[in-house]
């Protein structure tokens, strides 16, 4: 499992500064360097489910370079990001110095997030898209977020829904549904030199390893935590062209299928709450 681990931390290394680009590839971060109000896309389209956050002492797990981060502390929270990429937090902590955002950054795998951060320290606990998919158990993960979480504390994420992760994008003539819903013991490896967003070089550290959670697992797990869900709400859209020549671009950004359009979720929004006692 370390290999896994190491591999997938080479290719978020290599990812890093080709997302972190000031010339409008990538995660366009120049876009909040120029605007001090400017919100990322995941973060924007959940705000209204989010509400006021104002002051929350809050976590923001598998943070990457830091776009949604600091989205949340420009909407008031008082947030820390936790990633196991130093190079993704080296390019997390240039924007922010640049940005003037007030954030902090912590460097840690998933897993390990309690020996580094204070349990029971925090009053949210986020997780944007594209992060369950890379940890092999969503047990040891809900494990982690009912640690963090303070009594009366959320967990708030939106993520891929696993129906979308069982899709072959390389078959572009219609929805192939190939790879397991269900968590597996063993990983799905894949070799790509590109990435989600348009980048101005190919990646280097091609190999990955990443794992599928079924829908029901991830509540289940989260339930087995003692956390009590407020929120499932799925979606028929994503913030990427995941299934590339199948969909349509909507105003605010996200992507929904064309053709197949309200065939299958591709992404959702979970809340759940840490009992006072």
């Amino acid at each position: 499992m370390q290999n896994h681990l190491d591999t997938n931390r080479a290719n978020w290394d290599d990812r890093a500064s080709a997302h972190a680009a000031r010339n409008g590839l990538g995660y366009q971060v120049q876009r909040y360097v120029d605007d001090p109000e400017f919100l990322s896309e995941v973060v924007r389209f959940d705000r209204d489910r989010l509400g006021d956050i104002t002051g929350l002492r809050t976590v923001h797990l598998q943070c990457h370079i830091g776009t949604d981060t600091l989205s949340l502390a420009r909407l008031g929270a008082r947030v820390t990001g936790l990633d196991f990429s130093p190079a993704a937090l080296a390019e997390a902590r240039a924007l922010v110095a640049d940005t003037g955002d007030q954030v902090d950054f912590v460097e840690s795998d998933l897993y390990s997030a309690l020996s580094v951060l204070e349990p029971a320290g925090f009053d949210l606990v986020y997780t944007g898209i594209g992060a369950l998919c890379w940890l092999p158990s969503i047990e040891r993960w809900a494990a982690v977020v009912a640690g963090l979480l303070a009594p009366g504390g959320r967990l708030f994420i939106r993520e891929g829904h696993p129906i979308l992760w069982t899709m072959d994008e390389r078959l572009a003539d219609d929805l192939h549904l190939r790879f397991p819903y269900f968590e597996q013991d063993a990983p799905l490896e894949w070799d790509d030199d590109s990435s989600y967003v348009e980048t101005d070089r190919p990646i280097t550290a091609t190999k990955t390893f990443e794992w599928n959670h079924g829908l029901g697992e991830i509540v289940t797990a989260l339930l087995d935590a003692g956390l009590a869900l407020t929120m499932l709400i799925e979606h028929d859209s994503v913030p990427w062209e995941a299934l590339p020549g199948q969909m349509l671009r909507r105003a605010d950004g996200e992507y929904a299928l064309d053709a197949r359009a309200g065939v299958a979720p591709l992404s959702y929004t979970i809340q759940a709450v840490k009992p006072l006692h």
